[in-house]
């Protein structure tokens, strides 16, 4: 596009940034709506939204810089709705000892997405041109809308007592300002860097550090993200394992997300003075996978603190943990460009996961999970599900 329309660097910039400009504020919104009219509802909705958008952006392209700016916002509105959306169905409908599994298979779907999303879009780039991704997936989306709501009738309300199925009414601030929610935030945050910081740079990396050439580049790019999505769903499987075996919820959310920011922050830092691309690839690909792991403590951990409210607290902490998609991208350029080397990058995001995994270690409490003046039926906390140690 940028070569066809003659985009200069900073509206390529502009255009690639429009995005999180509706992603992000439509986030907490979507988990209001979500609350309010049901996650099959707004999933579907969200889908059709960021469909149609999708379908209009060759088009606004050849209108004006301005135009595709707009229909980027309208695509970042739409995708904001689907993990609230999705959150709420899993508030409702999985138990305890089946969230890390339910919501890993989940969140699985964005590095596997990221793999079959960028290779089908180059071979359709290659063989009718720019415009042809924007329409497959376009079309695509709509289909899907179309069976989503036709077999998903009946998941809004799962077979549990009316009380506890009822729409109540949510005081934001004592749900929101509690130390577990900040606790998942910083988590999210830390893990957030680490994935927007090599999802941006691999390639770079691989191709300038590691003199790998474009081709290969493309290949080695794509392997940490499949080892991600296989770390996942088998540590979302082994959390729920040890749930079920009478280990205390808490104690596995923290050790999956501190094995897994500890882990990665570790082998990146290891990363940063790797001599051979084979090296290189086998400790980045470490480090992918570990980001898997910890995306097993934060992600059921929203779940297990208000599974009636899910989709409001993940709309609320999705939104602060967006920040490194851009900051974090901006940083670790900078850095690059002022030392010469990916190991000052690298190292940031070591602190950053070491922080995230102290604060959530020291501030996620279940002991009051579900307290008065949140709008929220008593239930049992989530540690009630096994034995205490």
């Amino acid at each position: 596009m940028r070569a066809q329309f003659g985009w200069s660097e900073t509206q390529v910039g502009w255009v690639l940034s429009a995005f999180f400009f509706g992603y992000m504020p439509f986030l907490f919104v979507s988990g209001l709506l979500a609350r309010r009219f049901g996650g099959r509802r707004v999933a579907g909705i969200a889908l059709i939204v960021w469909s149609l958008f999708t379908l209009l952006t060759p088009l606004a392209a050849t209108v004006s810089v301005p135009m595709l700016i707009a229909i980027r916002i309208g695509m970042g509105m739409g995708e904001a709705g689907l993990f609230p959306a999705v959150y709420d169905l899993l508030g409702r409908w999985i138990p305890v000892p089946e969230r890390a599994s339910a919501a890993a298979q989940f969140v699985s779907g964005v590095p596997l997405g990221t793999i079959v999303g960028l290779s089908a879009s180059g071979w359709l780039i290659a063989r009718y041109g720019w415009p042809m991704p924007f329409y497959f997936f376009g079309v695509a989306g709509l289909v899907w809308a179309l069976l989503w709501f036709r077999y998903l009738r009946h998941v809004e309300h799962p077979p549990s007592s009316p009380q506890e199925d009822s729409i109540e009414p949510v005081h934001l601030r004592p749900l929101l300002f509690r130390g577990a929610v900040w606790a998942i935030v910083a988590a999210q945050f830390a893990t957030n860097w680490t994935q927007h910081m090599l999802l941006s740079w691999l390639p770079s990396y691989f191709r300038d550090v590691q003199g790998i050439s474009i081709a290969k580049t493309g290949l080695l790019s794509a392997a940490p993200w499949l080892a991600m999505a296989v770390a996942t769903i088998l540590c979302g499987s082994l959390s729920d394992r040890m749930i079920r075996r009478g280990i205390r919820v808490s104690r596995v959310r923290k050790l999956m997300q501190g094995v897994g920011l500890l882990g990665s922050a570790l082998l990146l830092y290891v990363a940063g003075g790797a001599h051979t691309p084979a090296a290189a690839s086998m400790l980045v690909t470490g480090a992918t996978a570990a980001v898997g792991c910890a995306v097993c403590g934060f992600v059921p951990a929203i779940l297990d603190i208000a599974p009636r409210h899910s989709s409001i607290l993940v709309g609320f902490t999705n939104t602060l943990a967006q920040i490194p998609a851009f900051t974090g991208v901006l940083v670790t350029g900078w850095l690059v460009d002022s030392t010469g080397s990916y190991s000052a990058a690298f190292m940031l995001a070591g602190a950053i996961s070491v922080a995230g995994t102290l604060i959530f270690t020291c501030f996620l409490d279940f002991s009051r999970t579900l307290g008065e003046g949140t709008g929220l039926s008593i239930l049992p906390p989530p540690e009630n599900v096994g034995r205490r140690e």
